[in-house]
């Protein structure tokens, strides 16, 4: 007994059995269909994996309540760096709150100006860069002031300063809003920074007595070379 043939389905959208080529067009859009939503959940499945694997290495990486910047002892530097020059270099004793990121002695390069220098950071999150030069000249000194010209005098704990503000725009001062100049004996002491006038007092004040006794042991040297001139 022959089979009988198996009657045709019948589509309910067509309301009729579909022809051979609406079938393959219909089997064609569902594997096409098939295609895309598996691409979107592997895509899917391969961002959670990498969010996944991301958290996981956020928590694996060990973390430090250790300040990024790193603090020097200038105090330590300037002792190394001591032998061989002439001058005292300034090692100010400073409250706490007060730090450096750099202390170094800079040998004198085309300008032929050697200079010892200390970039501290203040208590109020600011910066003043304590600049010693040894034998600096007007022009070398202009030049670290960018050519700004002293606004007025001022005297801290007994030593005059010249006080300078930067009139540039705030956004192209860089690290100069203000400055302190004073000399003694040799030395040329440049105070340049971002810091609050009360800060740029208590670094001056703790180099008083260093530069006072400078200026006093350049004075007697003069006076006794004077006293034994012919």
């Amino acid at each position: 007994m022959s089979r009988q043939p198996r009657p045709l389905r019948v589509v309910a959208e067509l309301g009729r059995p579909e022809t051979a080529d609406e079938r393959a067009t219909r089997l064609a859009t569902n594997s096409r269909n098939y295609r895309s939503r598996k691409t979107i959940n592997n895509l899917v499945f391969s961002l959670l994996a990498t969010l996944g694997a991301a958290i996981v290495l956020v928590l694996l990486v060990p973390r430090s309540d250790t300040p990024l910047t790193r603090l020097v002892d200038f105090n330590a530097v300037a002792e190394q760096a001591q032998p061989g020059i002439d001058v005292p270099l300034a090692a100010p004793i400073l409250p706490d709150g007060w730090g450096a990121n750099v202390a170094e002695w800079r040998a004198g390069g085309g300008d032929g100006v050697s200079s010892w220098y200390i970039g501290l950071l203040t208590p109020e999150d600011e910066f003043i860069g304590l600049t010693q030069a040894v034998d600096a000249n007007p022009t070398w000194i202009s030049e670290q002031l960018d050519d700004v010209t002293a606004a007025d005098t001022i005297t801290i704990e007994g030593v005059e300063w010249d006080v300078y503000r930067n009139p540039a725009p705030a956004d192209e001062r860089g690290n100069f809003d203000a400055a302190l100049v004073t000399e003694a004996g040799d030395s040329s002491y440049l105070l340049i920074g971002t810091a609050p006038d009360e800060e740029f007092a208590v670094l001056a004040g703790a180099l008083a007595e260093q530069i006072s006794t400078e200026s006093t042991s350049t004075d007697q040297s003069s006076t006794e070379q004077d006293g034994s001139t012919p």
